[in-house]
């Protein structure tokens, strides 16, 4: 019985000096400085070292909070496309076709203005990601794109809109909303504000409303 205490007692000391000397390193540390280093450098250029460094901790140290660098990429594009899907979900649905797809459009660009670097990361480096994992990403991606293409089937069923293939249309518009990220910079000639409704009306007339 002696034996097992003492046993026990080594274990949990190491395991206190252990949480201790990393009681500074968490996930969301360890991501946003993996995020901010994928941003910059682009992500076959970054190191788990150099992760480390940025986060103050010897390399080591990262593998108790993920597997490896795959993982922490994966980690980071779950997270947004997890976070867009949820604030989106929170909002109330109006309920015109013109109206949703305005209320989609200004959500649009405020969700993604706010995290220019999850954007970048989020789909320059979409093609790094292992199958299973572009699978996973594809598919949520793939869910909020839904949303958009039956706005806009349900504004062609209506007669609101005039698209011949709503598909493409919905591929369209995304790309041109999430655009406005590589121009934007606030305190510029526009307001995020004014920045919306200019693109609500370019969008407003793409669609024929």
């Amino acid at each position: 019985m002696r034996v097992d205490l003492n046993a026990r007692s080594i274990h949990s000391a190491a395991m206190a000096r252990t949480q201790g000397s990393h009681s500074g390193i968490t996930g969301p540390r360890i991501r946003a400085a993996a995020l901010a280093l994928f941003a910059r450098h682009g992500y076959a250029a970054v190191s788990m070292r150099q992760i480390a460094a940025e986060v103050g901790v010897q390399a080591g140290a990262l593998y108790n909070y993920t597997t490896d660098k795959q993982a922490l990429l994966f980690s980071l594009l779950r997270g947004h496309m997890d976070e867009l899907l949820e604030a989106r979900a929170a909002v109330p649905v109006p309920k015109t076709p013109l109206a949703r797809l305005e209320d989609f459009t200004r959500f649009h660009i405020r969700f993604h203005l706010a995290r220019p670097e999850a954007v970048f990361v989020s789909y320059m480096e979409l093609r790094n990601l292992e199958p299973g994992n572009f699978a996973v990403i594809e598919d949520l991606r793939r869910r909020y794109e839904t949303e958009l293409e039956d706005i806009l089937k349900d504004g062609n069923a209506r007669g609101v809109f005039a698209l011949p293939d709503t598909k493409i249309a919905t591929l369209a518009l995304i790309a041109m909303l999430t655009g406005v990220n590589t121009w934007y910079r606030a305190g510029g000639r526009l307001s995020q504000a004014e920045v919306e409704t200019v693109y609500w009306e370019m969008v407003r007339k793409a669609v024929a409303a």
